[in-house]
């Protein structure tokens, strides 16, 4: 009775997790296939996962002046040129890594002195420092949008690079991260390198900051995916220069409200978008698994 009771939970258990993978990846589906189909098959929802590759003609092509032999090609071909051509693609991804890149740079260089404070030295108002921190948690990105954005209107900032990056320099979650994880670090190891002479902001750099690789992955991972994806933020900044413009921004380029959504070359933006952040992860899963257990999150 109890192999027959441990079986069926074990049943229902794997049942839940495979109908949760399957609304988790669906959409990734969805997207890699509708990167490789024709209008046609996009429309009617038909073809299969890779859809019928069979020979198309680009219209706008023909258009343009150039003779049909050159406008005539296969979905998967067209879908990925015309997500190059029609956009400067390569320019937004190049916008999504510096701005990304800077945002995390900086958030380190606040949150891992805060956290070493927090974690390790003795002040007065401390905890209610760190009340502040976990109370600044609950507050949702849209509650402060307006100001911020008033703000940086009136110092002339927007439509510029600062505008997509000095919100997010400061990161409680990254300070509240990294002091979950300082706290595990032993007093013993801070203690000898205060009796070696050094200072209290080398031994953020020099002692904190080796052991804590772990936990800035983590960090990492949730910090760049959080700003690489963003849409709501540039688009309430960026409103005036296309160059400016970061990888989902950039996607309003396949938007045509009279000729209708061109779905194709939008998944296969999409899918090159998303490539990165799926490869990084990959890379890092292990240390981004052991980061998130050192913090004591569960």
């Amino acid at each position: 009775m109890m192999v027959r009771t441990n079986w069926l939970g074990e049943f229902l258990k794997h049942s839940v997790l495979l109908a949760g993978a399957i609304v988790v990846l669906l959409p990734f589906y969805l997207m890699l296939s509708y990167s490789l189909k024709s209008p046609a098959e996009i429309e009617s929802n038909t073809g299969g996962f890779v859809g019928s590759q069979e020979i198309m003609t680009d219209r706008r092509c023909i258009k343009a002046g150039k003779p049909p032999e050159e406008c005539d090609m296969r979905p998967i071909v067209y879908n990925y040129t015309a997500a190059f051509s029609e956009a400067p693609l390569v320019r937004y991804m190049l916008n999504g890594v510096f701005v990304t890149v800077s945002i995390f740079v900086i958030q380190v260089l606040v949150a891992l002195p805060c956290a070493y404070a927090l974690s390790k030295l003795r002040f007065w108002g401390r905890d209610v420092v760190f009340g502040l921190v976990i109370f600044c948690l609950l507050i949702p990105v849209h509650a402060i949008a307006l100001p911020l954005y008033i703000m940086l209107a009136k110092v002339g900032l927007t439509n510029t690079y600062a505008a997509l990056i000095i919100p997010w320099t400061i990161s409680v979650f990254g300070i509240f991260l990294m002091r979950q994880f300082f706290m595990t670090v032993p007093d013993d190891l801070i203690d000898a390198a205060r009796m070696d002479g050094m200072s209290e902001f080398a031994i953020v750099w020099r002692v904190m900051l080796p052991t804590a690789i772990p936990a800035l992955l983590a960090f990492g991972i949730f910090s760049v995916v959080a700003h690489w994806n963003d849409y709501y933020w540039p688009r309430v900044v960026i409103t005036g220069n296309r160059d400016l413009m970061t990888p989902p921004l950039g996607l309003r380029m396949f938007k045509s409200d009279l000729d209708g959504n061109e779905y194709g070359p939008m998944m296969a933006a999409t899918t090159v978008i998303v490539l990165p952040l799926v490869i990084i992860f990959l890379l890092a899963q292990r240390r981004f698994i052991e980061g998130i257990t050192m913090t004591g999150m569960k």
